[in-house]
């Protein structure tokens, strides 16, 4: 009780940043071993596909669990249980395939319980930080998901120098090693200040003592359509994200023909890099730019980016589109949250958790559907990532419409005030 007194929010956010660096982990530490597992255990390229799949699905889950829970639950004990599940679910991904008769369901077991700890995770860390006695919120967001960002590039670099110098034959120790990361995390949650969302219960601004029943009931269809467009952005963004994110250490050591080390230091880190860029300048100045201009401009870069991707001649060409892919998806996820607690005055946790379900729902379908496309292919992923056009192209019509909408918001609210 001592140590939490001397504790401020400034650790609760470096307790949140650990929680979104062992999101990064659980998410983007698999992938990099797709190819051994084939290799060592005889997977498919089916059930890699289902391992990816798994991960988000058991992620999905835990945020539609949330969304109806979450308002009756500790902040502080979700979070410590995010932690301690990461950390069960990358030691299990250790040991489960060598104990039990079939390697692959040691996996779906492994990739389940980190898949739980994820979900939570992300549930739970961004209305903390939503909640803290911040100034900019905005900028608090982004820099909070630039720091997943961080974690995939520092799990990306890390484990492949650890496979240059002691072999892939080793990476059972080096996951056992990365459960350190969530066990650290589970701590701090136990003595950092937690801080809760205190949801207005004002729709829009207008509240059931100053409006006709007429108004009030306009006013929660048009929350509910909004609600429902940023929905759909988060599965856009969720998407874009992951279907490049998850497949570019493949696309690079099998379509581009480079070795394990150069594709994973040139295609998952500098996605992630750029990522990390892109969110950290947004945090830091929030306050000079326009959000939603910037979400729209994003998803068009990101139409380039895959562009790039599947078409271009040369394959270092290729790589610079998975780069250019980060840098344009960064804002879209943390730039969703922050758009939709202002548009959407009044969010509490169940409105973040329901956002995060849609994100993962992207994350489900964009890496799931581009292996699918990839498989009907031949194992071709330049037509899957033709094919992932469809969600920052989606992205893009939805984000001008929430702009329209809230102009038009704003200029009903102008007439009123007068």
């Amino acid at each position: 009780m001592k140590i939490r007194n001397r504790l401020t929010h400034r650790q609760t956010l470096l307790a949140c940043y650990v929680g979104y660096l062992t999101q990064a982990l659980v998410i983007n530490y698999p992938p990099l071993l797709f190819l051994t597992f084939q290799r060592e255990y005889g997977l498919s390229l089916s059930m890699v596909s289902a391992l990816i799949a798994l991960t988000f699905a058991t992620q999905l889950s835990m945020d539609a669990l949330a969304s109806i829970y979450m308002k009756s639950c500790s902040y502080r004990h979700a979070a410590i249980a995010a932690h301690v599940l990461a950390a069960v679910g990358m030691l299990g991904m250790a040991v489960l395939p060598t104990l039990l008769p079939s390697p692959f369901v040691g996996l779906c077991i492994a990739t389940v319980i980190a898949g739980m700890g994820g979900g939570l995770i992300e549930v739970i860390i961004s209305p903390m930080v939503e909640a803290c006695p911040v100034e900019d919120k905005s900028g608090s967001m982004s820099l909070l998901h630039s720091f997943y960002c961080w974690g995939q590039l520092g799990t990306t670099l890390i484990s492949t120098v650890f496979f240059v110098v002691f072999g892939m034959e080793h990476w059972r120790l080096l996951a056992a090693l990365w459960a350190i990361l969530p066990a650290v995390g589970a701590l701090a949650f136990c003595v950092v200040p937690v801080y809760r969302l205190e949801a207005d219960e004002a729709v829009d601004g207008v509240t059931e003592t100053t409006c006709y029943p007429d108004e009030i009931k306009r006013a929660k269809r048009a929350r509910r359509m909004t609600f429902l467009l940023f929905f759909v952005l988060m599965i856009c963004a969720g998407a874009a994200e992951q279907a490049m994110s998850q497949w570019a250490s493949n696309f690079a050591e099998a379509a581009l023909g480079v070795d394990k080390t150069l594709g994973d230091v040139l295609g998952p880190s500098a996605f992630a890099l750029m990522m990390a860029i892109a969110r950290t300048y947004y945090g830091l100045h929030s306050e000079r730019i326009d959000l939603a201009r910037l979400t729209t401009l994003s998803c068009g870069l990101c139409i380039l980016s895959y562009l790039i991707a599947a078409l271009a001649p040369w394959p270092l060409l290729a790589l610079v589109g998975c780069g250019l892919c980060g840098l344009s998806v960064g804002i879209l996820w943390p730039g969703t949250y922050s758009r939709a607690s202002v548009q959407m005055r009044g969010c509490g946790v169940s409105t973040f958790a329901l956002l995060a379900l849609g994100g993962d729902i992207g994350c489900l379908a964009g890496p799931s559907v581009a292996g699918q496309i990839a498989q009907w292919c031949g194992g071709e992923l330049r037509y899957a990532f033709l094919f992932a056009l469809i969600f920052p192209v989606a992205g893009v019509v939805v984000s001008v419409a929430l702009s329209r909408r809230a102009a038009q918001g704003e200029g009903k609210r102008k007439k009123t005030s007068r």
